[in-house]
Parts: structure tokens; C-alpha cells; sequence
């Protein structure tokens, strides 16, 4: 097997075997080499030495991230509206605070989308009616908080489907235990300590989490497997979309009825074009985050799978120009790379 390839001056392209083992971590994160191996039928040095070369050339990342829900995290998403020469320079510095996981550049590159993970209300706030509206050449803010999100977290995103069903099966986690979504997990400093390397490398090793938590690394294994069971944790695998051949990258804001909005977000976990998508408050009261081949295929999703989901009334399409930070991982020139340690 060969490694990725760029043609030309284009972005890098994955191979079906990198597609397949992004999948396969997406489903487990931290699956070890020889069971990612067993169920992709390799050796597991092909598994181990593809996987470091896509990480190390910034095409891969497997990244562990709470469950905002489950945790009690503050998630908004917000629109910042800037004069057009002070755009890039605000969405980078947005990029580079460890309370945002995402960030945009959308419309005519005067608009900047980014997610919010705020510990606490007071942290939220600070940004929103302090910092943002204080930074010069901002013109406008709205923020809206996240209620439900229907695709976005835990499990592999429909689009990057390209293993078999047993392939899955094999791989995927057992069921939660009943009644886990009633209750909510505060994490302590040892937990928030582990999530801090986790964000980073998703495959850190238990030496390394005992380290920074300050647990032996028994200890850390039990508390790293009780937050996976109780789903207040998670591990996704960010690919940069353009490595896997989608050009064509749009937000849309739709306006859905209360009573029809958790039968249209259903629909829209189904749709493979689809990596995101949540209720939120505001008029327009579901985003969904949107990845097509190509203008002319987003064109095509348009018209035929959303207008045909019973229920969505307004449709507002904003493509997006740039992302400058997925996730957690900062998007530099076609790879993701670490934040920089938070102040």
C-alpha cells in the first residue's frame, strides 16, 4: 500500500484503507493496533505504521472530548459579524482560546461561525457580553445555545462509511447502561487533567494520563473506562473533509415547526452529507453542517434530500471559506496541528 498522494498543487487524497481505519477508530478510538488489524484483515504493522504516518503528516487526529450534555458544559454557537480587513485576524485569535472547539470563516470572509464549550455560566458570559463585543472592528454578535444534537458526538459519521457491517459490529461499544442520560457527571481535576491530553491525542497511553491527573495508572484505566461507560466521554477521529474528497462546505440555518423539529433532525442524521447537526434556539431553530463533493452536489442535496424532509420551512445556506481550528486541532495549511497551552 501506498501513502496518501497529492495531485498536484490539490489537497492530500486517503486511500480506501485510510478511510477504513479513520472509520474504525471512529467507532473506537482507542481500539488497540492488533484489534484494529483483526478486523481490517491486515498486519498489525500496516495498522500502526499507516496510522503514524497519517498523524504525523496532520491528515488524522483521534481526539477524546466530553460529552457537553452529560457534563454540564455551556455549548452556544456563534455568529460574529466583523469589517472585512479585521475577519481573519479575530477568527484566529477566537481559534487559539481553549474554551472554542470550532472555528469558521463564512459568507464574504466578514462572518466567523465558532462552537463554545464554556465550563461554566459565568465563563460563557464573559466572552459573549465582554470580550466579543469589547473587540474592535466586531460588528455584530448573536449566539445561540445548543439543545440537542442529533449528529455530532458519539459514533462514526454516515459519510465516512466504507466498512462492512460485521466490521462494525465488531468494533462498536456495548450499550449504555439503562438510565445513563438522567444522570450528570461532574468532573473532578484529575478527570479534567486527562481530558486536557486526550483533546490533544485521543490514543495517549495510561502512563502519560497518570501523569498529567496525578493517578497511578490503574487508577486513571478505571476512571477513563467509567466515563467512556457512563458516555460522559467520547473519541472521534478529525479528518480534514478536502482529504476525503468533499469541496463543497456550507452551514444551513433551518426554520422547522417545535412540533417537527425532532422528526427533522432524525432525517437529517440519516443523510451521509450531514457530519453536524443540532436544535438550537432562534428563529432559524436547526443547523446542520453540510459536505458535499462538489457545488453542484450540495445544489442537488438542496433541492432533493432537503426539500423533500416534511417540515423544514426557511432554508439559509452560508458557505463556509475556511476553517481555522476543528475540534480542538488548529487547521494550518491543509493539516491539523496542536493548539497552542492555553494562558
Amino acid at each position: 500500500m501506498q501513502p496518501p498522494q497529492r495531485a498536484g498543487s490539490g489537497p492530500i487524497a486517503l486511500d480506501p484503507f485510510d478511510r477504513a481505519l479513520a472509520q474504525a477508530l471512529a467507532i473506537d478510538g482507542r481500539a488497540p493496533f492488533s484489534r484494529l488489524a483483526e478486523v481490517l484483515e491486515v498486519s498489525d504493522q500496516t495498522v500502526v505504521r499507516r496510522y503514524h504516518r497519517l498523524r504525523g503528516n496532520g491528515l488524522l487526529r483521534v481526539v477524546g472530548l466530553p460529552v457537553g450534555s452529560r457534563v454540564g458544559l455551556f455549548e452556544s454557537w456563534v455568529r460574529v459579524q466583523c469589517a472585512p480587513d479585521a475577519a481573519v485576524a479575530v477568527a484566529e485569535a477566537l481559534a487559539r482560546r481553549p474554551d472554542i472547539a470550532w472555528v469558521t470563516l463564512n459568507s464574504g470572509g466578514t462572518e466567523i461561525h465558532c462552537m463554545t464549550r464554556a465550563r461554566t455560566r459565568e465563563d460563557r458570559d464573559a466572552l459573549l457580553l465582554e470580550k466579543l463585543p469589547r473587540t474592535r472592528r466586531v460588528t455584530a454578535i448573536s449566539a445561540h445555545t445548543v439543545l440537542r444534537k442529533y449528529v455530532g458526538g458519539p459514533g462514526a459519521w454516515a459519510g465516512m462509511a466504507v466498512l462492512r457491517p460485521d466490521q462494525v459490529a465488531a468494533l462498536e461499544p456495548p450499550p449504555p447502561a439503562p438510565g445513563y442520560k438522567d444522570a450528570r457527571h461532574t468532573l473532578d481535576d484529575a478527570e479534567l487533567a486527562m481530558l486536557a491530553v486526550l483533546r490533544q491525542d485521543g490514543r495517549a497511553g495510561y502512563p502519560e494520563l497518570a501523569r498529567a491527573s496525578g493517578l497511578s495508572e490503574s487508577t486513571a484505566r478505571r476512571r477513563l473506562e467509567r466515563l467512556r461507560e457512563g458516555r460522559a466521554v467520547y473519541f472521534d477521529v478529525e479528518v480534514i473533509p478536502e482529504h476525503l474528497g468533499f469541496e463543497a462546505d456550507a452551514s444551513l440555518l433551518l426554520t422547522v415547526p417545535p412540533a417537527r423539529l425532532a422528526e427533522v433532525g432524525a432525517a437529517l442524521e440519516s443523510h451521509p452529507e450531514v457530519p453536524f447537526a443540532a436544535a438550537i434556539t432562534g428563529a432559524a431553530n436547526l443547523l446542520a453542517v453540510v459536505l458535499c463533493r462538489d457545488t453542484d452536489a450540495l445544489y442537488t442535496y438542496l433541492t432533493e434530500r432537503i426539500g423533500a424532509v416534511p417540515g423544514v420551512g426557511q432554508v439559509e445556506v452560508i458557505p463556509n471559506l475556511r476553517t481555522l481550528k476543528r475540534a480542538g486541532m488548529l487547521v494550518e495549511d491543509g493539516r491539523l496541528v496542536d493548539p497552542p497551552p492555553a494562558p
